[in-house]
């Protein structure tokens, strides 16, 4: 297929024109990054945004694999002699891997099986005598006595039928018309079923103790939790696919003439090869195939998540105590200003064995005391609620009418940077276990700048994250957060190494090189002083340079996110309107009046400035709103000042929480006890919800009514529907 073809195909399947599909491919092949594309060239790809160049870029690359291995097939049939015209259009015709596959398969060079033993023997002709099924005289058996030669391994009459079955079992077994016609059915009407391997052990996996629901329909989560049981030993998986529909269709192939004295060889062959090879190979593959799609859903919720964890807003301009909670080696507990650095630090014990709780919170009173501390930012970990409570005394008893907050951050991933060696690089003389309180309070400060230096798989918010392609996985999870990163955009002179390697055209070893740059030479004054830093290429500088941010700098335009190519089409916009930089600068507003002032439509301004009319558009907001940052949209985390305790919820009361995952059944709600509450997906609207995505995201902060706390197995189920709800009760 030619490389236009395969534009055409691809714009049909997302709904695009083709002009966009060949841009945006060209674009991807000239090695720009797609957030660059995204954002700069607008006019090209017709303003695609992120998620539609990805998807363009991921079928291109499938459909020209598929290519290459059409023709790595038409080649090894062609060697063989046997390709014929026919074949080759339906190979070149076909537009999935799985039909080259099927109609490969009788060609594929074999392994030694029963149907190459038995054409050994010099069974083939009597194989192909069943096949042809024109014999309608006489006794198999006596025909087969020509083929009986004991020193081959043939001994007898049955021996030479059952070798020939075996060779038409196998032909049948290649035929890609039957492949395809087993496929349909087993995906159509066959059963994804479980048991337990010993009903006395099944562990978490009760519910598949016997389970059996519809291929077709069964949802993502459940395929993931039936191969995790099969994987752990606990449980048999299968499929269960209607044996005697499939049996009847085959036959509807291959016996074409009832009178056949093989009538009964052919239809014990065709059976044979449905259970011995087609069937096995089936489930094989629909097996494949549907964890593949449940990956690909888990990995989807993940991703969607992590987006949502990383835009969260930043808490600005405050000083924030972080407190990574513990029983046995005590709390730990670090201040930062409202820059991010590392004030102080130590570890108090109010909790169980040493029960020192008096001691530590004369110890926090003194850390607030110092410091001005505005906020208390408690990890969510172990002994986080008695923490809590340690805390909110703190708050009662303070003195002299200081404010003083606190929230609950999750700190997943918290302890796994504090090993790793961008913790131990940026806090040498620390200890890991003093590191994670660090990150626990400035990721309420940034929570973007400081969760890129952790591997996202460990952030938390993900369902089945450990039982997906890790490679997979690993590959959508940092499409996100280059996307976030380059949404919110950079500051160029304070980023670290960790968050400098998402930005667009920047590597990790030329993040290290940017940071050392800045240490050697300050901070930098322009995006053109970029060019300096060793390793950085012109190329990476065109796709860099219009995500990374210089606040007050001496071109201003270095402060937004106008990229440095269109600084000239900038210049031309405000000499038109008769604006200084100055004007600019101290109203960013004044742009747009401008132009409505004027009378000319965006157009008419393109074209003076040179630039096309989404490039302009992107100009007009990067001036009017030049430190715009995406995040600051988001719902702000609660603050309290307050605990509340399970005992306290009573059905019916209705609570403020932060959405902190959402999941295929529901979202784990933060309501400011000990445990998350569920709102199921049956409990977030009075309309039907396919998607709990469709009504929230993490970090959203929500209303919710308890429907039941359920104190033993600490679990509380929420609902979002309030309308029906009784009169809310006081809240502390």
């Amino acid at each position: 297929m030619r490389e236009e073809d395969l534009y055409t195909l691809i714009a049909e399947e997302l709904g695009i024109r083709w002009i966009q599909v060949k841009n945006t491919v060209e674009l991807l092949d000239q090695g720009n990054t797609v957030p660059f594309i995204a954002r700069y060239r607008k006019e090209l790809t017709g303003s695609l945004d992120e998620e539609k160049i990805r998807a363009v870029e991921d079928r291109i690359r499938y459909l020209r694999n598929l290519e290459e291995r059409k023709e790595a097939v038409l080649r090894s049939i062609a060697e063989q002699g046997k390709l014929t015209p026919e074949l080759e259009a339906r190979i070149r015709a076909a537009t999935k891997l799985q039909e080259v596959e099927d109609l490969y398969l009788p060609y594929r060079p074999k392994r030694r099986t029963r149907a190459t033993i038995a054409k050994e023997r010099g069974l083939e002709p009597l194989a192909q005598m069943i096949l042809e099924r024109a014999v309608e005289e006489g006794d198999p058996a006596v025909l087969a006595l020509p083929f009986v030669a004991p020193e081959k391994g043939v001994p007898d009459p049955e021996a030479a039928l059952a070798g020939a079955r075996d060779i038409v079992a196998e032909v049948v077994s290649d035929d890609a018309e039957v492949r395809k016609i087993v496929r349909e059915i087993t995906w159509r009407e066959g059963l994804l079923a479980s048991e337990a391997r010993d009903p006395k052990e099944v562990a978490v996996y009760e519910m598949y103790a016997r389970f059996a629901e519809p291929v077709r329909k069964i949802p993502p989560h459940r395929i993931l939790a039936m191969n995790r049981g099969e994987r752990e030993g606990f449980l048999r998986v299968g499929i269960e696919a209607p044996e005697g529909k499939i049996l009847a269709e085959m036959e509807k192939l291959y016996v074409k003439n009832p009178r056949s004295i093989f009538l009964e060889q052919l239809r014990a062959a065709i059976a044979d090869g449905y259970r011995r090879l087609i069937a096995p190979a089936i489930e094989r593959e629909i097996r494949s195939e549907l964890t593949a799609k449940a990956e690909d859903h888990a990995i989807g919720v993940f991703a969607r998540n992590l987006r949502s964890l990383l835009l969260t807003p930043p808490v600005r301009g405050k000083v924030i105590m972080g407190i990574d909670p513990g029983y046995r080696t005590g709390c730990k507990v670090a201040v930062i200003d409202p820059t991010g650095k590392y004030l102080e630090g130590t570890t108090i014990y109010p909790h169980e064995p040493q029960r020192r709780w008096e001691e530590a919170k004369a110890i926090l009173a003194e850390l607030v005391d110092k410091h001005k501390v505005d906020i208390v930012a408690i990890g969510n970990g172990t002994a986080c609620r008695e923490t809590e409570l340690l805390v909110t005394e703190l708050i009662r008893e303070m003195e002299g009418g200081r404010e003083l907050v606190y929230t609950i951050v999750n700190e997943a991933g918290a302890s796994v940077y504090s090993a790793s060696p961008v913790a131990k690089k940026e806090f040498p003389e620390l200890d890991a276990s003093m590191r994670g309180n660090i990150s626990i309070a400035r990721r309420l400060m940034d929570p973007l700048s400081e969760l890129v230096k952790i591997e996202p798989k460990h952030l938390g918010v993900g369902l089945y994250q450990h039982d997906v392609d890790q490679n997979r996985l690993a590959e959508a999870l940092d499409r996100v957060v280059e996307s976030a990163v380059n949404l919110v955009g950079v500051d160029l002179n304070t980023a670290s190494a960790s968050l400098l390697r998402y930005v667009a055209g920047i590597n990790s070893r030329v993040a290290e090189n940017i940071v050392k740059y800045r240490e050697e030479n300050g901070p930098f004054r322009s995006r053109e002083e970029l060019r300096k830093v060793s390793g950085l290429g012109e190329h990476a500088f065109v796709q860099c340079a219009g995500f990374l941010r210089i606040p007050n700098a001496e071109n201003f335009f270095d402060s937004t996110a106008v990229h440095p190519e269109s600084y000239g089409a900038a210049e031309k916009l405000l000499a038109h309107l008769g604006l200084t930089v100055d004007e600019v600068r101290a109203n960013g507003r004044c742009v747009r009046d401008r132009i409505q002032v004027s009378g000319r439509t965006l157009e008419e301004l393109a074209r003076i400035c040179g630039c096309g009319v989404e490039t302009l558009t992107d100009i007009v907001d990067s001036l009017e709103k030049p430190n715009r940052d995406p995040r600051d949209e988001m719902p702000k985390p609660i603050f309290r000042s307050d605990v509340l305790r399970m005992e306290d919820l009573k059905p019916g009361m209705i609570l403020k929480g932060t959405v902190r995952n959402v999941v295929d059944f529901g979202a784990f709600v933060d309501i400011g006890v000990k445990q998350d509450g569920l709102v199921h997906l049956s409990q977030m609207s009075k309309r039907y919800v396919r998607d709990p995505h469709e009504v929230v995201s993490v970090g959203d902060v929500v209303d919710v009514r308890i429907l039941s706390v359920d104190l033993e197995r600490g679990r509380i189920s929420l609902s979002m529907i309030l309308d029906d709800a009784p009169s809310p009760a006081p809240v502390k």
